[in-house]
């Protein structure tokens, strides 16, 4: 096979320092009271008072859910030491096999059939890097591209039918499948509302944050929040896990533990793209209740991203969902206006990290984010919305800024991208 399509072999790394230590719990505390009050303070200044509104905070997590669920499954593929581009065709496939299925029996057999979809497109990936050495990224690509087709093709023949088309089908739709059920917290929801509706300063956003958590939760999101846990119980308190994650630091000294490396990296691609698929899932079933050509929209892409930003393990993931997700609902709620005024918010968050950068003596950094940040302000001071353009770019401008932000910190697994076969390291 050609070195064009193989992925470079692992190696039997040499010892090396431990990454950099995971921020502590009260550390992480602080830094999420620290971001309220900023975002009260905004809201207060600005008057933008949809930043932290139920209704937003509701959006949001409907928003990161799915993205949050690819990055899930990224997360389990590259423990393993396979990389998975191939995240956005596994979500594609979700969706329209959630949405086909759910359309013809309930919308839970569609969730099944969502994740099934998931985890064939996880298989081929499977198949392809681990068996025959394919580089990664090559082989993510192509499944992207034959998802898409697939899906496609099979929308043209399916939801153009007759049947079909009588209940809202269409070559790029399908009929609208049934709802999976809310729940809310009786008497807690209404509580949290009224204290909302008062606009005290930190209090209210507190309860707003919280009622949106709270209120109408889809019973698919409690099960994401459950795989979420039971994620970082099976990889890191189980010997399970342990031999899964040996397998991206250094299968080599994995195989000679005895480890069946070959099956662990299978299976832990097959469950990325059973993850995927089920985010898909969600988008079709619960987002908008039909499938609709184009419908991912990337967030497999910025499930890796999120991922990358959480360093590999699930609470940091959640936590860059959660950005992701907040930044993904502010564009299709609220236009320029609540864009806007977290501007001010970016501004702060700029000239924190200069001071921040000076502190450490890396003056040219300082110096570019204090650029920036007097950029920012100008814009912000200069105008009162901002264009169409940049409110539906804001996710993937976000995207860019938390990963260009969080790169000096990250580890990733060490074998992670590398082709591994039996016995190399003899």
């Amino acid at each position: 096979m050609s070195t064009a399509t193989t992925a470079p072999a692992a190696k039997s790394p040499a010892g090396k320092k431990a990454g950099k230590r995971r921020l502590s719990l009260p550390v992480v505390l602080l830094i999420v009271a620290g971001a309220l009050i900023a975002l009260s303070a905004v809201r207060a200044i600005t008057g933008a008072q949809d930043i932290t509104a139920s209704g937003q905070i509701g959006a949001a997590l409907s928003m990161a859910v799915p993205i949050g669920l690819a990055g899930l499954g990224g997360l389990w593929a590259e423990r393993a030491g396979v990389v998975n581009i191939g995240l956005e065709g596994m979500m594609i496939l979700g969706t329209f096999f959630g949405a086909w299925a759910g359309w013809q029996t309930n919308p839970w057999i569609g969730v099944l059939a969502g994740v099934l979809g998931g985890m064939f497109g996880g298989l081929l990936h499977a198949v392809a890097t681990v068996s025959f050495g394919v580089d990664h990224i090559i082989s993510g690509i192509a499944i992207n591209i034959l998802a898409l087709g697939v899906t496609s093709y099979f929308a043209k023949l399916w939801f153009n039918s007759p049947e079909a088309a009588a209940k809202g089908g269409s070559p790029k739709q399908s009929p609208p499948a049934e709802s999976i059920d809310t729940l809310s917290l009786p008497g807690v929801s209404d509580w949290l509302y009224s204290v909302e509706k008062h606009h005290w300063f930190f209090v209210s956003d507190v309860a707003g944050i919280l009622g949106g958590l709270v209120t109408k939760v889809s019973l698919l999101t409690i099960v994401a929040v459950l795989l979420f846990v039971l994620t970082f119980w099976v990889l890191w308190k189980t010997p399970f896990g342990l031999r899964l994650r040996s397998a991206g630091e250094n299968p080599i000294a994995a195989e000679s533990l005895g480890v069946n490396v070959y099956k662990y990296k299978y299976i832990a691609v097959i469950v990325s793209g059973g993850m995927a698929g089920l985010g898909g899932a969600f988008l079709s079933l619960v987002t908008s209740h039909i499938y609709n050509e184009g419908q991912t929209g990337g967030r497999g892409y910025i499930g890796l991203a999120a991922m990358i930003f959480g360093n590999w393990r699930p609470g940091g993931l959640a936590m860059g969902a959660g950005l992701f997700g907040f930044a993904d609902a502010l564009q299709l709620r609220n236009g320029g206006t609540s864009v806007h005024a977290l501007l001010l918010l970016l501004v702060v968050l700029l000239v924190g990290l200069a001071l921040w950068k000076a502190y450490r003596k890396a003056f040219v950094a300082a110096a570019i984010c204090a650029v920036i940040a007097a950029g920012v302000l100008v814009w912000y001071l200069g105008t009162d919305t901002v264009p169409t353009e940049f409110v539906s770019a804001t996710p993937y401008v976000v995207t860019l800024l938390v990963l260009s932000l969080s790169a000096q910190r990250l580890r990733m697994p060490k074998a992670d991208g590398m082709r591994y076969r039996k016995g190399q390291g003899k």
